[in-house]
């Protein structure tokens, strides 16, 4: 464990720091719906869900700029695209409510903004028509390859602003080859942006090209490791498997690497050299939506306040058991909850 004195000057330091956020921004649309008022169609005798409430927020990249914002970091910057239609609008409003610089967020009407469309059960009968179930989600991406100038606005961004920056995560979330943000040339880019500056924080995590990525640090879980090597499994790795490919990640990016071990928590690779890091015993429901994008963005502002990779590890579990605590949305946390958390672990039995 980090002791309280170090998380503490570990998150003093976030207010001064100066992140971007590069990669694939959805629109996160949620239809908050009764089941008590559930109708059944005339036409088709399927159920037909009554919203009684909608929420919009920035995920996938978006998750991570609001774990940044909720962590306190100074200026965030985000980088990528949307399209010029109602969901580019509402995405780009909840940016703007966490606060995100979009110098480098394109408008575009040749693309369409990726969002997830996710119905709910609430419960009608609480305050706060707090969420019981989700139900089936309805997913919009562009699935046509990236313009190429849409990639040379980006690159030529990217370029002016990295060398500005204390570090940057990178999000792929897009899992069609070169539909995304991430684009072959812009990883190319990167992975020579990388290179050149050797000490600066870059963290990439993709859902399905985490192997891809070179120069910078990636921060895949079991199964993306084991995939990112050429090993399939439908059972999780062991834990002296997932270590071994740790190593390997770590050797092939020449980067560290971290990962993610759900409840196990995280190791930590550097070379051969690898930590296994516990994760925060947490009690009662849980909802691990989100958790990944929680622990890039602690991983990232850590790291780039100075501290070391194990510190860095636990202050991302440590943020991780909070967010995953809240129920039917992304969750972030706070500082004081992070306190709060270190304290109720720190005297737990």
């Amino acid at each position: 464990m980090l002791s309280e004195s170090r998380l503490r000057q570990l998150l003093a330091a976030f207010p001064k720091l100066r992140l971007g956020v590069v990669g694939d921004f959805f629109l996160d649309a949620y239809y908050d719906c009764d089941p008590r008022l559930d109708e059944t169609s005339l036409e088709t005798g399927r159920t037909c869900y009554q919203v009684v409430r909608t929420r919009r927020q920035a995920g996938a990249a978006g998750t991570v700029a609001a774990n940044l914002a909720a962590l306190g970091v100074g200026r965030i910057e985000a980088v990528g695209f949307c399209g010029d239609d109602g969901e580019g609008y509402e995405l780009r409003r909840a940016m703007k409510g966490l606060g995100l610089h979009l110098d480098g967020f394109f408008l575009r009407p040749d693309r369409i903004t990726p969002t997830y469309g996710k119905p709910c059960y609430v419960d009608g009968t609480r305050p706060g028509l707090p969420v019981r179930e989700e139900l089936e989600r309805l997913d919009t991406k562009n699935r046509r390859p990236t313009p190429r100038d849409l990639q040379d606005l980006l690159i030529a961004h990217l370029e002016e602003q990295l060398p500005t920056w204390h570090g940057a995560v990178l999000l792929d979330q897009v899992s069609e080859p070169g539909c995304g943000v991430l684009s072959p040339r812009v990883r190319r880019f990167l992975a020579d942006q990388a290179r050149r500056r050797p000490g600066q924080v870059i963290l990439a995590d993709s859902r399905q090209l985490i192997g891809l990525f070179r120069q910078v640090m990636v921060k895949p879980n079991q199964f993306e490791a084991a995939r990112a090597l050429g090993i399939g499994s439908r059972r999780p790795p062991s834990l002296r498997a997932s270590i071994t490919h740790a190593a390997a990640l770590s050797h092939r990016s020449g980067r560290p690497v971290f990962l993610t071990l759900g409840e196990r928590g995280m190791l930590v690779a550097q070379g051969q050299q690898v930590q296994h890091v516990a994760a925060c015993r947490v009690v009662g429901p849980i909802d691990p939506v989100g958790a990944g994008d929680s622990c890039s963005a602690a991983l990232a502002a850590a790291l780039s306040a100075g501290a070391a990779l194990p510190e860095a590890a636990f202050l991302a579990n440590l943020v991780a058991s909070v967010t995953i605590q809240q129920l039917g949305t992304t969750g972030t946390a706070s500082p004081a909850q992070i306190r709060r958390r270190y304290r109720q672990i720190r005297h737990a039995p």
